[in-house]
């Protein structure tokens, strides 16, 4: 040994160990915040071997770490190369505890900067710390005073202090195993509950034998059953639609005698909402008998819902269809009767196809549930009509408007619009064409709405209604209740338009 204290090649061996280092890394105390129970363990063998210091020291490749030490102040560790405990540990294996009874006198540490320097070593006893067959570290004793000899039985109390410390370890690090363990088990299943609650899963475990079922939040909101109290199976069952639970019921019985997998579709009692059903037995008695079955719940409403909703738009649709063919077909049939030529037939016709094909665009766009005033206005004046209107005056509220108002009215405005450019006000360079309306009650409430055209030729009454004047007058013939006043003023055509409206949503 050198006069710096390096460590003798066998001991060095002991301490560079790879087993002895990854058992201690393996505890995963080193730098960690004090310990009353080895501060205990410390004091005590203190007092036995009537010392000034006493520690229980880990030993790492550089440094030794003081797990606990009594009578040292502000000190948690030390080299490794000055370490009386390295030597404790590299003992062969038929002695178990180094005493040094004068370090002065000891040609392994008479050079030793803790010997020559603070704290003056002079007696020094210590035991290994073994822990998962490793020696890990040290319980140590140490004074300034040089001793003759120990006392019978003091080495033996030593040994038994260190094997305490040993067991405290292996304890300590496997409550620390266990609450890790313990940890992570329950992030895991926080983010199991987590991932059911955002996917809306109610998850549950029913214990056949008992009739208890543990559930997750998620599964009691969805049968509405109270937080906190137990929960059984007949209470799921009392939360089921009456008009489901027969079939619930013969799932459930279905699963138990044939093994298959539980699926079942079914209403909620209280609120009439849809869930689906998935669950399994898992465990069955030596008879065969189902003891656990569990399963999860999914809230299906809103699927059930869009898939009613569709077949509703289909239905409505080839509802529309019909009509709207049947339509085509009699302004057809008008118009070629009117327009007998195929030039002439085809350009009237297809101004009309045209405006009934809009409509329907429109309509479908919102799945036929109405359009906007505004919208049908546009489809024939043009998008810009309330900024930049084209010799028209446009006055009124938006309103929604129902499929045949809608369609019925698209095609008023095109005929009155078609007859404005050919023969009306917009077929000079002066006219104007005003279109105002008003929601009334008489009694019922409805649209109120005026075409008015002025300013252009003289206008008088044709001696026979042509086509277009026809399909103003009917084209709302489907909305009944409503009414269309077509008139011939001399200053200009003038239509008013009756349609009755929904009642207002509160």
């Amino acid at each position: 040994m050198t006069d710096k204290g390096d460590l003798p090649d066998d001991v060095r061996k002991v301490v560079d160990d790879p087993g002895r280092l990854g058992a201690l890394a393996a505890l995963d105390v080193v730098d960690s915040h004090a310990d009353a129970d080895f501060e205990r363990l410390s004091r005590t063998a203190a007092f036995i071997f009537k010392a000034e210091i006493a520690l229980v020291t880990l030993i790492d490749k550089e440094r030794q770490w003081f797990r606990a030490c009594f009578g040292v102040n502000d000190v948690t560790e030390a080299l490794t190369e000055t370490s009386f405990c390295a030597h404790a540990i590299a003992l062969p294996g038929d002695e178990d505890t180094l005493v040094v009874l004068d370090a002065t006198r000891d040609e392994r540490f008479k050079n030793n900067p803790l010997v020559t320097g603070w704290p003056g070593i002079r007696f020094y006893a210590g035991a290994a710390v073994i822990v998962n067959g490793q020696k890990v570290g040290s319980l140590c004793v140490i004074s300034s005073q040089p001793r003759d000899a120990l006392e019978p039985g003091l080495t033996e109390q030593l040994v038994s202090l260190a094997a305490l410390s040993s067991t405290l370890f292996a304890l300590k690090d496997e409550a620390r195993v266990r609450a890790r363990t313990a940890a992570a088990l329950v992030r895991e299943e926080w983010r199991h509950a987590l991932t059911l609650e955002a996917g809306k899963v109610g998850s549950w475990v029913w214990d056949v034998r008992t009739g208890e079922v543990a559930c997750n939040d998620m599964f009691r909101r969805m049968y509405e059953l109270p937080e906190g109290e137990t929960v059984r199976v007949e209470d799921v069952l009392g939360a089921t639609h009456p008009g489901d639970r027969p079939m619930v019921e013969a799932g459930i019985e279905a699963s138990f005698r044939d093994g298959e997998d539980y699926s079942a579709e079914a209403r909620t009692a209280a609120t009439g909402r849809w869930l689906t059903m998935r669950g399994r037995v898992y465990q069955r008695d030596a008879e065969g008998n189902p003891l656990v079955m569990m399963g999860v719940v999914i809230d299906i409403s809103e699927g059930k819902q869009s898939a009613e909703h569709t077949r509703l738009l289909l239905r409505e649709l080839n509802h529309r269809v019909k009509n709207t063919l049947a339509m085509i077909q009699s302004v057809a049939r008008q118009t070629i009767r009117q327009n007998p030529d195929p030039q002439d037939f085809i350009d009237a016709f297809s101004g009309r196809l045209r405006t009934i094909s809009d409509a329907h665009v429109l309509l479908a766009d919102r799945d036929w549930l109405g359009v906007q005033l505004y919208e049908v206005i546009a489809s024939q004046l043009g998008p810009g009509f309330r900024t930049e209107p084209d010799r028209a005056e446009v006055r009124g509220e938006d309103v929604e408007l129902p499929a045949d108002h809608a369609l019925g009215l698209g095609l008023i405005l095109h005929e009155l619009t078609t007859n404005a450019h050919r023969y009306g006000a917009w077929s000079g360079d002066q006219g104007m064409v005003s279109i105002d309306w008003e929601i009334k009650h008489r009694p019922v409430r409805g649209l109120s709405l005026t075409w008015r055209e002025s300013g252009g030729p003289d206008v008088s009454r044709p001696a026979e209604y042509g086509m277009g004047a026809r399909l103003i007058e009917r084209s709302l013939a489907k909305v009944l209740d409503s009414e269309v006043k077509l008139s011939f003023d001399p200053g200009g055509v003038v239509a008013h338009i009756w349609m009755p409206l929904p009642a207002e949503q509160d």
